[in-house]
């Protein structure tokens, strides 16, 4: 299974980029995929999920109303439009699926991608 994550890079405050995590080795139609972030300094944070067939979207509270998630199935990729970007959101964006155990929004999900670098400048 690999999870690759594309789409970071640096912008100014106010702004946008959509990450990309393209997934291999599963059926991933069947797979609930989340989101992570992590800065330095902080701890690792959940920041989305989305259902198989997106029956549910949840956002943290940090990232409501600014990030949007989706998923094309027909492509084996999950998405993460982020709007109105801002100096916090500053970190390393990761995308991750076969949640073990525990809510959506804890760590255990048995693949990750190697994440990419999210920089937001003010």
């Amino acid at each position: 299974v690999q999870l690759m994550e594309s789409g970071g890079g640096l912008v100014q405050a106010g702004g946008s980029l959509n990450l990309s995590c393209v997934v291999s080795g599963l059926p991933f139609a069947r797979y609930p995929m989340a989101w992570f972030r992590l800065a330095p300094g902080k701890e690792r944070e959940a920041i989305s999920f989305i259902s198989s067939v997106s029956g549910t979207i949840i956002y943290s509270d940090s990232v409501k109303g600014r990030f949007t998630v989706s998923r094309d199935d027909a492509k084996n990729t999950l998405y993460l439009q982020m709007n109105s970007l801002k100096p916090e959101d500053t970190a390393q964006y990761y995308c991750a699926t076969g949640q073990t155990t525990g809510t959506w929004s804890s760590p255990h999900y048995k693949w990750w991608g190697q994440g990419t670098q999210v920089t937001v400048s003010s």
